[in-house]
């Protein structure tokens, strides 16, 4: 018989079963999406965890990798209010935000009415963001950290739960804008997507030409969502996690790294939100996966999309070939 106390016992048996529930629940989303969009496990993965980190993603990709059909889908299957906003180079920060016009009334008193715009949604899709002009991409700032926008002086709260997925061509497309450094932070993950492998691209062929292709459908509510995103951040994690999340995000800073890659190629490196976020995100990964508690290979697993928009090579690096994925692996091995 064990000698735990019957409440600690019974609160246990308790926090187990709402574990395995969250994990069947998002299971069967992640498989829903998967039969949607072929041969992307990771990246559907990835903008999973995202989400249930209660965070914001980028999908960074060429165009026709799916990328605006995968936010779509997850808008429907995880039961968001979904609005989109197409960025082009002459898109306004009121276009997004929502802006005051005066009114008058029958009685001829005037007065200024607050018009939302589409940031006021459960889901934001910021397609191609990098196309529109930095004093336009830095309008998401304040609801990407905050969760609310401020317009001629007033402050007004977005629904909850309120995400970004920003989808963005590679920057040496032609007619893009870099993401400034700031507002790159906010994202707690930058998924890049690949092409898809030939079964893979065959199967979406078939699928996606035929006349009765499958349509996403709701698998949960918002509720459901925020409820799974208030249960990661209770998820247990080891003093040994900790330690190496500290010590990966840590060496990532050319000022005080150990690394000599990161030492003379790094001109800048992750700050403590990145630590923030692999924190979080290695707990959803581990309930995503119906475990208990996160590992060391979640911390792996994640380290690239969680650190590569956070740092930056020299230009000399990049003239010599060394890319930020090279760094975080070299920075990964360290750990192990």
């Amino acid at each position: 018989m064990s000698n735990m106390p019957l409440e600690t016992e019974l609160s246990e048996q308790a926090a187990v079963a709402e574990i395995e529930s969250a994990a069947d629940k998002m299971s069967q989303v992640r498989d829903h999406v998967g039969k949607l969009i072929f041969g992307q496990r990771d990246v559907v993965d990835q903008a999973l965890i995202s989400l249930m980190s209660g965070g914001n993603v980028l999908l960074v990709g060429v165009p026709g990798l799916a990328k605006t059909r995968l936010t779509e889908i997850l808008g429907i299957v995880l039961g968001l209010s979904e609005r989109r906003v197409q960025f082009t180079p002459d898109l306004m920060p009121a276009d997004i935000l929502g802006s005051e016009v005066l009114e008058e009334s029958n009685t001829g008193q005037r007065s200024f009415r607050f018009i939302k715009g589409p940031v006021f949604s459960q889901l934001l899709m910021a397609d191609e963001i990098n196309r529109a002009s930095p004093r336009t991409q830095s309008a998401l700032l304040q609801a990407m950290q905050e969760q609310e926008v401020t317009v001629a002086g007033k402050t007004h709260p977005l629904p909850k739960p309120f995400h970004v997925i920003a989808t963005q061509n590679p920057i040496e497309q032609e007619g893009t804008y870099p993401l400034p450094e700031a507002q790159l932070d906010r994202f707690i993950m930058q998924v890049n997507i690949d092409y898809p492998d030939l079964s893979d691209e065959k199967a979406m062929l078939l699928e996606t030409t035929a006349a009765d292709s499958k349509e996403a459908e709701s698998a949960m509510t918002s509720d459901e969502l925020q409820k799974i995103q208030r249960l990661v951040r209770t998820i247990p994690v080891g003093e040994s996690v900790v330690d190496s999340i500290l010590r990966l995000v840590r060496s990532g800073r050319p000022s005080t790294s150990e690394i000599p890659l990161v030492a003379e190629n790094v001109s800048w490196g992750p700050g403590p939100r990145a630590g923030q976020s692999l924190m979080l995100a290695t707990r959803a990964r581990a309930l995503l996966d119906g475990r208990f508690a996160p590992s060391m290979d979640d911390i792996l697993a994640l380290a690239a999309p969680v650190l590569r928009h956070r740092m930056h090579v020299s230009f000399a690096a990049r003239a010599e070939g060394i890319g930020l994925d090279q760094v975080i692996e070299e920075m990964c091995s360290g750990l192990i």
